[in-house]
């Protein structure tokens, strides 16, 4: 019995981080929270006596469960031809909730998941678990069956696509709520002159309105994007500041019924990145509405 509450105080002390390795995986709350789950099974099934970092070896088990889900995905044809935006991780605009502080720990945004799922899921898996988590390689390559100089080049691959694809936002909050504010109030009046003047000339949007298929928008380009925000600047009315994946969005609700949620990646004082979920079913499960 003393064992049991040992192994299960030691599993709650990583619980944490393993949800967070998964999340970045997958991009999935719902199912980060299964590979924890599967990763308590197979601790509960498996003689651990002999190793040394328990931490590492749930950390290795995730990612394997995650490897799997993402290969099996693919196999069954479940993966969709466009990337999908990753769930938001939705928080007030003055601080980031206690409850996702781990899981945002490393300022990971809804651009940045958009790009890794790109990824294929070795890739993936190298790259998070290396450059996320300083997991040795010689550790993942058992994972990927792969060596450890073979993993290394997967990561690098990742590397060189996220480097690539993925702006690293401005630190300071306050900034890049200025900019959104900014760009709602542009919205609103209907200055559209003033809503390029926010954007990156190559800023990218990229929205997620969910259906079966899946409703899919990428556009580029500062009057592409201004163009898209101006045809919906009936609805900047009802917005509300907060933050999505610890960087400055807003959240749509008409009549108090979540609509979508915006996360704005800024940088350089302008917005380089929006990323939008508009299925109002999934935002009214992500947020309990």
């Amino acid at each position: 019995m003393n064992e049991e509450k040992e192994l299960t105080a030691i599993f709650e002390a990583h619980r944490d981080h393993l949800r967070a390795v998964a999340y970045r995986m997958l991009g999935s709350l719902s199912e980060a929270d299964d590979a924890v789950q599967e990763a308590w099974l197979r601790l509960e099934r498996a003689d651990t006596s002999d190793v040394a970092n328990l931490g590492g070896w749930l950390t290795t088990v995730v990612g394997r469960v995650c490897l799997n889900l993402l290969r099996s995905r693919r196999t069954r044809g479940e993966e969709p031809l466009e990337p999908g935006m990753p769930d938001p991780v939705v928080s007030p605009a003055g601080g980031v909730d206690p409850e996702h502080e781990a899981l945002l720990s490393d300022s990971v945004g809804l651009a940045l998941l958009v790009v890794l799922q790109t990824l294929e899921p070795a890739e993936r898996l190298a790259f998070v678990l290396h450059d996320m988590f300083a997991v040795p390689f010689d550790e993942i390559a058992p994972v990927v069956d792969r060596t450890p100089a073979a993993t290394r080049q997967l990561a690098s691959r990742a590397r060189r696509r996220v480097r690539d694809a993925a702006v690293t936002p401005d630190p300071d909050l306050a900034r890049q709520r200025e900019v959104v504010d900014a760009f709602m109030a542009a919205s609103r009046a209907g200055d559209f002159d003033a809503l390029v003047a926010v954007l990156d000339p190559d800023v990218v949007l990229r929205a997620d309105a969910g259906g079966a298929p899946r409703t899919w928008l990428e556009v580029r380009g500062a009057l592409e994007v201004a163009g898209r925000a101006f045809m919906f600047r009936r609805f900047a009315a009802y917005v509300r500041p907060v933050l999505v994946n610890g960087v400055a969005g807003v959240l749509t609700e008409p009549e108090g019924r979540p609509m979508s949620v915006m996360a704005f990646t800024v940088a350089g004082g302008r917005v380089v990145a929006l990323d939008i979920l508009s299925d109002e079913d999934r935002l009214a499960a992500l947020l309990g509405a």
